[in-house]
């Protein structure tokens, strides 16, 4: 297997007979999970060996070898070595796959490699911060596994509970979900088919009591609950640090020169941004999208927290006046402040062309991804546009939920987009 190289296109690895080596299943491997005498579990953060990206999702499901044309493939079935099976389903969080985005990466002259974070059991990279403060919590005897009192709180726009509530009910968890009451309802489906307890309330400020994260606290204090409080909570960032960073280093032995993701929490950002920084030093550079109404394309930039939509009488929504979920804020956290000074810049990104880029991907590529994926893809682009000397580096996006936790949503709109949808059309909002 060649050495990856930030000199190399994607079609360049492909002539050189870079090769699909493993399937899916060797890929979901995080924690190892040792179950003591009571059945409670423990959790290491060791990582297993990663393959390299694949190029495209076909690299995902069979050995697939390109010509030097890339015009035509061969696959073959021969099995990998798998690993054993794991021990519930928080044994296969972590250790996501990567690929390479093939139409990104001719466009914009670089390897663009996306993470695929929604190929945890969960659907999303919040299920590593859900395994993370559910253990702590366990380890510290604050929730006791199938104790029916014990129950753990959280106030979430809908993938952090999710996750929350998946991984809960593997560990023998009770859990409760305070969200906005404008949540996609693809995810209120799902908290639904995992029997979580649900409390929808009004967009609202922080400074609300109403507001969803402090409904979900006043409800962990009225019942002698736990709150997971994943925006204040630095198990988050440091789950990132130690397990997503070292994932994305390995993955590409090293050679990541960005590394772009959205930031609600800032647990994802932040983390990987001070692994990444830390080992590369200065070459590397990490990059914020920020959907409209959100404050952190000021923050970054010119160190103040404030958007033009927070002008009186022009937001349509209390939180961020945005289409996109699970990205966006108006509030500086302590999993933001974590790891802010290891943040370079800031790209805003408009609900339109996220939208746009969501048809795009699906069509060009197979990608079939959630919001905050399309607005880390247009972040990418606007970057290249403004910045042409950049050609021939290593990208890495954070592609952090499916489609499918935005049917009725983002993507209702994004069907109404033409399939031949252009990087021009995306760029130039029309």
């Amino acid at each position: 297997m060649p050495q990856l190289s930030s000199h190399l296109t994607w079609k360049e690895y492909t002539a050189i007979g870079l090769t699909a080596t493993t399937t899916l299943y060797t890929l979901l491997k995080l924690v190892q999970t040792i179950y003591d005498s009571n059945n409670s579990s423990s959790t290491t953060t060791k990582l297993t060996k990663l393959p390299p990206p694949e190029i495209g999702v076909e690299g995902l499901l069979v050995q697939t070898i390109y010509d030097s044309n890339n015009s035509s493939s061969t696959t073959t079935t021969k099995l990998t070595k798998l690993p054993p099976p794991e021990i519930g389903v928080e044994g296969l969080v972590g250790n996501t796959p990567m690929i390479l985005v093939k139409s990104l990466s001719e466009i914009t002259g670089n390897n663009v490699y996306a993470k695929l974070e929604y190929m945890n059991p969960g659907g999303s990279s919040k299920d590593r911060v859900a395994l993370a403060i559910l253990q702590e919590k366990i380890q510290s005897g604050e929730l006791q596994p199938h104790e029916p009192k014990s129950k753990i709180y959280e106030g979430t726009s809908g993938s952090t509970g999710i996750s929350i509530a998946t991984i809960a009910n593997s560990l023998g968890i009770k859990s409760e979900i305070h969200l906005p009451d404008d949540t996609s309802p693809d995810k209120l489906i799902l908290f639904n088919t995992l029997g979580a307890g649900l409390v929808k309330v009004k967009p609202a400020s922080i400074v609300d009591p109403n507001q969803y994260v402090n409904s979900a606290k006043a409800a962990s204090v009225a019942t002698e609950g736990v709150f997971a409080d994943q925006f204040e909570n630095e198990t988050n960032w440091k789950i990132h640090y130690t397990t997503t960073g070292p994932e994305i280093y390995q993955q590409l032995n090293g050679q990541v020169d960005f590394f772009i993701a959205g930031c609600g929490t800032g647990g994802t950002i932040s983390g990987v941004s001070k692994y990444l920084k830390e080992k590369i030093g200065d070459s590397f550079t990490s990059i914020l999208a920020d959907p409209q109404g959100s404050g952190f394309y000021n923050r970054v930039k010119f160190g103040v927290m404030y958007t033009n939509e927070e002008k009186e009488g022009s937001r349509r929504r209390h939180q961020v006046d945005t289409i996109i979920e699970g990205i966006g804020l108006n509030r500086i956290t302590k999993n933001f402040s974590a790891g802010e000074e290891y943040i370079d810049d800031s790209v805003k990104v408009y609900d339109e062309e996220a939208i746009k880029m969501a048809k795009f991907l699906c069509v060009q590529d197979g990608l079939f991804v959630g919001s905050s994926s399309c607005v880390n893809s247009v972040a990418l682009l606007k970057l290249c546009r403004d910045n042409p000397q950049i050609k021939g580096k290593n990208f890495v996006l954070a592609y952090c939920d499916s489609g499918s936790r935005h049917l009725n949503k983002f993507w209702k709109e994004a069907l109404n987009v033409h399939d031949d949808v252009t990087v021009e059309e995306i760029l130039n909002n029309k």
